[in-house]
């Protein structure tokens, strides 16, 4: 190629360069080098015929920019600053190959800026359209075939879609999810755009738009697909698909439950139990019973879709009632829990954000949960983030607004900056597309030193650390998480509580046993006030700094004596022998 010196006056951007557009790109990272420096690095341009507004064409050649449309910018913002015009540096490219031109635009800017999938999708279509095959542009840019596909596969989206894009006017994750959307979904999506006064979803709450409330993956299916009537649909750049009516998918989950259930009575199993949609199967509360000795199989049912079968239990009550010898009816007659199951979800996602929070200071004891959860398993342990379900909005804003999630959730965001992912994405684990592959993490992890590997550590088992376990209550008391430090009674708690017996017990914390029977006889709203009170510091009573109801703290206590209190009876399960003389090291070096 030969190497000139062109004026800025005979040079234009071509249509065949990806950084071509209306709008001028961003040079604000290269303006200050090109005003010290000038442009140094060499554009790349072709001949071509004087620009339509040029009054006088015979004067001198003129070339189109097929590389360097930013240096070019660049150079024309620092004339007009100083009123003079330096000749840039150019390369000439043989005239008429538009594809080669093209290709070589694109590989010229993909190691400068990386250009979003907008300027990929327009400048494949070109290479298309001069000839090239998807194998074709996969071996020019060392790119997955599929990869080249999903960028074509951007053609879906309207042209204002992709305007907006290409305007930094939605991000990247709304586009992501627009490429699910049929062409009507788009038209209506764009109209709630449009109005000041509609909300409009975008992100990861387009998803749930897009598909009635619940995205619910492929994988989740128990029937067999081929066999599914219903529509399937797959975002540009992920692996899986979605189903498209979350009515129908349950419609045939159902079915396919069904069938499990008559396979496992045909099998001998003396009951199925399917616990309701979004109910935990807590393990501790029940025990290992074989299918002899009457053991059930629980049917736990995820909103995600996602369905678990637990295999041979019968309750924990259950297990000693019957070896005392008590018939089946006494052992399964439970008197009425303390709580509600709303609190109980209160109480353990404040505790469980309250130790996930602590843990970030304790990367050593998180490697060495790890560990645990490697060699023994859980039922989080794909590896993907505790789901933390919740139907009760008011909780939500609870969690969401606590001092301990948002210490979490910044963590969170500064080791996906560190990983090099989408600082915006909901979780560290459970996969992030296919921009972020297990080798590609791996190759970023080599990088970093042991420090911030450990802490990268404490923050995936934080996500991954199931709520409401026992797990959740060795690790409090091993951390001594204070809950006060975390967290301060809401209306989310006062809403959630119901019991007299136990409000009265908290007015007697937080008032004095004189005021608790005094008030004996109040109804259950004049009780809340008082104890809102004692903690407001209002209506004349005395403030009562850093109270924790007795299920919230580490180590839990219940109220009453009748229990029901999850908190509890997982604490109940850590039983610490007297420790041991500390062994000697294992010979595990060579």
């Amino acid at each position: 190629m030969t190497l000139i010196y062109l004026p800025l006056d005979r040079l234009s951007i071509s249509k065949t360069n990806m950084r071509y557009a209306k709008r001028a790109p961003d040079v604000s990272d290269i303006l200050p080098t090109v005003r010290r420096r000038g442009v140094i690095q060499t554009l790349l341009v072709r001949p071509c015929a004087a620009p339509p507004e040029t009054d006088n064409a015979s004067d001198g050649n003129y070339y189109e920019i097929v590389a360097g449309a930013r240096r070019f910018h660049a150079a024309a913002l620092v004339a007009a600053e100083t009123g003079e015009a330096e000749p840039l540096p150019c390369r000439i490219l043989a005239e008429g190959d538009d594809a080669a031109a093209i290709e070589a635009s694109i590989i010229e800017n993909v190691a400068r800026r990386d250009p979003d999938e907008v300027q990929q999708w327009e400048s494949f279509v070109r290479l298309v359209k001069e000839g090239r095959s998807v194998a074709d542009i996969a071996t020019t840019f060392d790119l997955p075939e599929l990869g080249v596909k999903r960028i074509l596969a951007l053609g879906n989206l309207s042209p204002r879609i992709r305007d907006l894009y290409r305007q930094e006017a939605i991000d990247r994750a709304t586009v992501r999810h627009l490429t699910m959307a049929s062409k009507s979904q788009q038209k209506a999506w764009l109209a709630l755009h449009d109005s000041k006064e509609a909300y409009c979803p975008t992100g990861h709450q387009l998803k749930a738009w897009l598909f009635g409330g619940a995205s619910i993956a492929v994988g989740h299916a128990l029937f067999d697909l081929d066999s599914y009537s219903g529509a399937v649909v797959a975002d540009l750049f992920g692996e899986g698909g979605y189903f498209a009516d979350a009515e129908s998918f349950w419609a045939a989950q159902r079915a396919a439950i069904e069938a499990r259930r008559d396979a496992y009575l045909a099998d001998g199993w003396s009951d199925v139990v399917l616990l309701d949609a979004g109910v935990y199967f807590h393990s501790w509360e029940y025990e290992r019973a074989s299918k002899r000795k009457g053991g059930r199989v629980y049917v736990e049912q995820r909103a995600s879709g996602e369905i678990s079968f637990h295999e041979g239990y019968v309750t924990a009550k259950e297990a000693r009632a019957l070896a005392r010898g008590e018939t089946s009816e006494q052992a399964s007659k439970a008197p009425r829990p303390e709580i509600s199951s709303t609190l109980q979800t209160y109480v353990d996602l404040h505790r469980h954000a309250a130790v996930r929070a602590d843990l970030l200071g304790r990367p050593g004891l998180a490697l060495r949960l790890m560990v645990a959860h490697a060699i023994h398993g859980s039922h989080l342990w794909r590896v993907s983030p505790d789901p933390r379900t919740i139907r009760a909005e008011a909780i939500a804003d609870s969690i969401e607004s606590s001092s301990a999630e948002a210490a979490f959730d910044t963590a969170r965001r500064v080791v996906l900056a560190v990983l090099g992912a989408d600082a915006d994405s909901p979780s560290v684990t459970g996969g992030n597309g296919d921009d972020w592959s297990v080798a590609t993490l791996f190759a970023r992890l080599i990088e970093l030193p042991d420090p911030i590997v450990l802490e990268i550590v404490a923050l995936v088992i934080g996500e991954t650390l199931a709520s409401g376990s026992a797990v959740v209550e060795a690790l409090g008391l091993e951390l001594g998480t204070d809950m006060a430090r975390h967290w301060q009674a809401d209306d989310a708690l006062f809403d959630s509580l119901r019991d007299r017996e136990v409000l009265l017990a908290m007015v007697a914390e937080v008032a004095g046993d004189t005021a608790a029977a005094a008030n004996k006889a109040e109804k259950g709203k004049t009780l809340k006030a008082i104890i809102r009170a004692h903690l407001d510091g209002a209506d004349g009573r005395p403030k009562v700094e850093h109270w924790v109801p007795r299920w919230m703290a580490f180590p839990p206590s219940a109220y009453t004596e009748r229990g029901g209190v999850g908190t509890v009876q997982a604490y109940a399960k850590i039983a610490r022998p007297d420790p041991d003389p500390v062994p000697e090291p294992l010979p595990l070096a060579a």
